[in-house]
């Protein structure tokens, strides 16, 4: 056992069974032993670097309170402190004080001191502080160098001809060596990533080119190039994803491998033709997003009990339910995460494979060979698997499978594209699922929504009238004791009042009343009353308590759900 778990244990933080499943969990995942405290949710990021600044003898720096002057972050270029993750807060004597997240990392130091030429003195810092530093210390100018790059793109004398007919509006093409071009569409995809956006909307209209990103959800407008400019725009994002480039009036999906801001990410694109040209989505799938513990995932504790003890039976099918972009993938890949052992053998069925798992059998749905989920299901079968994961049950054939698979001793994951936890029964017998089946195949359904969280910066307390109150039917009594919080907009979320997302949940595990009913045919509504007097928090419900504790806002639960 390291000395830092040791630590840990004598400081009390963690305790002896909690430091031997991290000890294992990081043999398995081939991380760091506090890297595996920390997704355990055993402790904290700062728990953790405090205790590493104690036993080295490093100063631990909090650094959401500690102001940089701008002459010292001009110290450090920006393209160092992202790829190093270091951030540099004073200077002293004719040295440097630079945060890091691993005091273990000489390579780095030594480098720095070349690079800089200077003395480095380090202090300790939580990464995600350091990053979130970094984004707040040089993002500054970003809308700056947007605006500077697009006015120097617009003013490149680059001609590139557009055809006069409106569906053929994108066709210019851009070589590989036209510095603007690829300054622009590097640029677009590293403003992306400093501002968190999930994916990049390129869209063409009569009169203009509308470029948006998915931040938190929520779609924000950015400045757009000239109309004229679309075809050379398109163009290169095709050479990067590997796109035939003359292909205009058919779509088109391909991927992008990028180094930005430090991170691995895979760009999945699409291109789809329009009356205006070709609209394209970049998604951005950033690993990071997959290294969520079930514990960070924001279930109440009575769920995450319930939702422990259901993926760790032996078979049966678990369904996870929402529609596109609640994060129903994020949730599966937890689970998987938590059942990843050397003794387990997975395998996942998906359409297509986003994120690649160490340790996982993935493999990828190819309609066009006829290659689809209730085919694999099949041949998983034949590899002796102890869990599988199925992208979607999207029609009988396939959730038929799903549950054969299920009745002989193997425990089946899937997602529904149904509004909550009750209606996943109704819908698998609406597929032509026998009642009998689902009634004794399925164990649990979890439904879920994403609400943005309020800003950790600017978040202050917040007052709701009593028409707001009696409309989200909280009560008195429950606003009495409440803790309000809304934010008010800063650097740190782009003046949005949010930064990030928690999932809000309603899990309903399978008891032999609801077994009865399902099995009966029972209605959706029937089936929601009895889960409920049985326990079941809705996902209204687990909404406005997050609004309650200060998490969230009453816009949010409105936004991504309803009162019943």
């Amino acid at each position: 056992m390291s000395r830092l778990l040791q630590f840990l244990i004598k400081k009390g933080v963690i305790g002896k069974d909690q430091a031997a499943e991290a000890l294992n969990v990081a043999k398995a995942k081939n991380i760091k032993d506090h890297e595996a405290l920390i997704q355990l949710g055993y402790a904290s990021s700062e728990q953790v670097m405090q205790a590493m600044a104690d036993l080295e003898g490093y100063e631990f720096v909090d650094l959401r309170g500690v102001p940089i002057p701008p002459s010292v972050v001009e110290l450090v270029p920006e393209s160092v402190a992202r790829e190093n993750a270091v951030i540099p807060i004073a200077e002293s004597d004719g040295g440097l004080r630079v945060c890091v997240s691993d005091p273990s990392d000489f390579d780095t130091f030594e480098k720095l001191q070349f690079i800089l030429n200077r003395k480095i003195d380090i202090a300790l810092a939580t990464r995600e502080q350091i990053l979130e530093a970094i984004n707040r210390n040089y993002g500054q100018n970003m809308d700056e160098s947007a605006d500077s790059m697009l006015q120097e793109f617009t003013d490149t004398a680059i001609d590139f001809t557009e055809t006069e007919n409106d569906n053929d509006d994108d066709s210019g093409d851009v070589d590989e060596a036209s510095a603007p071009v690829v300054r622009l569409v590097q640029l677009m995809i590293a403003e992306a990533v400093q501002l968190r956006a999930s994916d990049i909307h390129v869209e063409p209209f009569e009169d203009r080119v509308r470029i948006r990103y998915r931040i938190d959800g929520v779609l924000v407008e950015r400045d757009s190039p000239p109309r004229r400019l679309l075809g050379a725009l398109l163009s290169r994002i095709k050479i990067l994803s590997k796109m035939d480039i003359a292909e205009r009036r058919r779509c088109q999906d391909g991927r992008i491998k990028i180094t930005a801001g430090g991170k691995e990410l895979d760009l999945r694109v699409s291109m789809l033709p329009t009356n205006h040209g070709q609209s394209c989505v970049m998604r951005l799938l950033d690993k990071d997003n997959i290294k969520v513990g079930v514990r960070q995932l924001g279930l109440s504790e009575r769920d995450f009990r319930v939702f422990n003890n259901i993926i760790r039976r032996p078979n049966g099918i678990f369904l996870v339910t929402g529609p596109t972009g609640s994060g129903k993938t994020t949730t599966l890949y937890a689970a998987m995460n938590e059942l990843n052992r050397p003794d387990r053998k997975i395998i996942t069925a998906e359409d297509p494979v986003e994120y690649y798992l160490p340790g996982i059998n993935q493999v990828e749905v190819k309609h066009s060979i006829g290659l689809d989920f209730a085919k694999i299901i099949k041949a998983m079968l034949r590899q002796a698997p102890n869990v599988i994961l199925v992208g979607e049950m999207r029609d009988y054939e396939t959730a038929s499978m799903g549950i054969q698979a299920s009745l002989t001793g193997h425990l089946v994951f899937s997602t529904l594209h149904t509004n909550d936890a009750p209606g996943a029964v109704t819908r698998m017998v609406d597929m032509g699922v026998p009642a009998y089946l689902v009634a004794g195949s399925v164990v649990g359904i979890l439904a879920q929504r994403l609400v943005r969280v309020n800003c950790s910066k600017c978040k202050q307390p917040h007052t709701y009238s009593p028409a707001e109150l009696e409309t989200a039917g909280i009560t008195p009594e429950q606003a009495a004791s409440a803790s309000f919080m809304r934010g008010r907009g800063c650097n740190n979320c782009g003046g949005s009042g949010y930064r990030g997302r928690l999932g809000v949940f309603e899990l309903m595990t399978m008891s032999s009343r609801i077994r009865e009913l399902a099995f009966q045919g029972a209605s959706t509504q029937e089936i929601r009353k009895e889960a409920i007097k049985l326990g079941m928090t809705t996902l209204y419900d687990d909404a406005i308590r997050k609004t309650i504790s200060g998490i969230t806002t009453l816009d949010e639960v409105f936004r991504v759900t309803r009162r019943d």
